[in-house]
């Protein structure tokens, strides 16, 4: 790990337990994280049990789109050298209809399945 954050220009510190004062951005980016999971719940109409898919979505999304002020460049940017695709993203929540290859069907079974995308 040491070696993977060096190469990336990763500079890991260590915090004292119980020390709220030195974890204060991250506990700021988990809030950023856990509002955003809130607002996309409750826009998809989805119910509380997808709180992980949500915040996990979330955490993606803002590392794909959110820009860090010094650098003018998202995370993901930053990370791999090269901007985030973004044509592909849809919204949390929304309708999808799944292909169902695995199955065997018989002539008159349904060939797909409906769904909600959650990431």
């Amino acid at each position: 790990m040491n070696q993977f954050c060096e190469m990336k220009g990763i500079m890991r510190q260590y915090s004292v337990a119980r020390t709220p004062q030195q974890i204060k951005v991250a506990k700021k980016r988990n809030r950023t994280l856990i509002e955003a999971a809130r607002t996309m719940l409750a826009d998809s109409k989805l119910p509380t049990t997808f709180w992980a898919e949500a915040v996990s979505t979330a955490c993606y999304v803002h590392n794909k789109v959110l820009v860090v002020k010094p650098h003018n460049k998202t995370p993901y940017a930053l990370f791999r050298g090269r901007t985030p695709m973004l044509s592909f993203m849809r919204p949390f929540g929304c309708p999808v209809i799944i292909l169902n290859t695995i199955d065997h069907l018989d002539k008159f079974d349904r060939k797909a399945d409906e769904g909600f995308f959650v990431g």
